[in-house]
């Protein structure tokens, strides 16, 4: 299946980086518009960037003689302004698919999350056909059942548009580790520390566990999306699970059992104080999700990560110990990031 033009919102960030790379490797993608709110530095071969905010700018004539719209945007930051995220996320997204079914768009493909997943009873890994109605104590997993909700709209209203959903797990690669770290963690996390034998402990908190996926194998995913006839939902992540085990093995630290009502007093002080950007809200949903069952990726899109869960979290903190990051403004390095605060580079007014 031939897509002669892709449009991808999101391009510069950690998924949009990787999945313009596997798209524009591969010989059935003539041409790809990046859709950014701060293009810079010199775009991937067969791309173009284009200066556009979802949430505010004109967007059908961008997406006019597009093939697929493969949607990736989303802002995480700032979370003590969820009217702000919302905006963009929720709002944004319904501008972009009304623009993509306006520009007559054959084909539609979204980035959800597992976050979108209802609470998860026990262990069992659960199919595409899980609940998706998030976890209302935090934005992101609000936002993501929403847009799942504007999905089902969408598809009601446009039968003749081919709407895939993926839903992957937490996505990492080298070049966002940074990145991340700024999104989650704050300032206040050197991650410098994290090597194998300085961290002593590792938190052995019931219920923590959750699945990854390299960004490179969830962009070889969206682009079997992209270039395959399918539709729905795919959940996407590889394997083991990650918990606390695998943690303090790739650390070299120790477990210790700690309850879960000690942790969210302190993530909430620490909030309280502007020592995380995360919200408190955000460890309640990490321990609320489920495991995802990952057949339907394998056997519809013959999809198979080359990454295993511990090289992936093992190259993420290999990222953070040496500060990197990668060549667009989201991702750049701290260093570059103090540059453009300062001089204002790449700020919207």
């Amino acid at each position: 299946m031939t897509s002669r033009r892709i449009a991808v919102t999101g391009a510069t960030g950690n998924i949009g980086t990787a999945a313009v790379r596997a798209l524009a490797a591969d010989p059935d993608v003539e041409a790809i518009t990046g859709l950014e709110r701060r293009p810079a530095g010199v775009p991937p071969p067969k791309t173009e960037y284009v200066g556009a905010d979802v949430a505010h700018d004109e967007l059908a004539p961008v997406l006019r003689d597009v093939d697929t719209v493969v949607h990736l945007a989303w802002l995480f930051q700032p979370t003590r302004r969820p009217d702000r995220t919302w905006e963009t996320n929720v709002r944004g997204s319904l501008r972009l698919f009304e623009a993509a079914a306006a520009a007559g768009v054959p084909t539609l493909v979204v980035a959800s999350s597992v976050g979108a997943y209802s609470p998860a009873a026990d262990d069992r890994p659960v199919s595409e056909d899980y609940p998706t109605h998030g976890w209302p104590g935090a934005a992101y997993p609000r936002e993501k059942a929403y847009v799942e909700r504007l999905l089902d709209s969408f598809e009601r209203a446009h039968p003749e548009i081919r709407v895939v959903r993926v839903r992957p797990g937490f996505v990492f690669q080298r070049t966002a580790s940074t990145e991340q770290r700024r999104l989650f963690a704050g300032p206040f996390v050197p991650g410098s520390l994290l090597r194998p034998g300085l961290v002593p402990i590792v938190p052995d908190i019931p219920g923590l566990r959750f699945q990854v996926v390299h960004a490179d194998d969830l962009a070889d995913a969206i682009r079997r999306c992209v270039l395959r006839p399918v539709s729905g939902a795919f959940n996407i992540a590889t394997d083991p699970v990650v918990d606390p085990r695998l943690l303090a093995r790739l650390l070299r630290a120790r477990r210790v059992p700690v309850p879960a009502g000690l942790v969210k007093p302190a993530l909430a002080a620490a909030w309280r104080l502007h020592l995380v950007p995360a919200t408190p809200g955000l460890f309640d949903t990490v321990l609320r999700l489920p495991v995802m069952d990952t057949s339907r990726a394998r056997s519809e899109l013959e999809w198979q990560p080359e990454w295993s869960a511990e090289a992936t979290v093992r190259e993420f903190l290999h990222g953070l110990r040496r500060g990197q990051g990668g060549a667009t403004p989201p991702l750049a390095p701290d260093e570059h990031r103090r540059h453009e605060i300062a001089t204002g580079v790449g700020q919207r007014p």
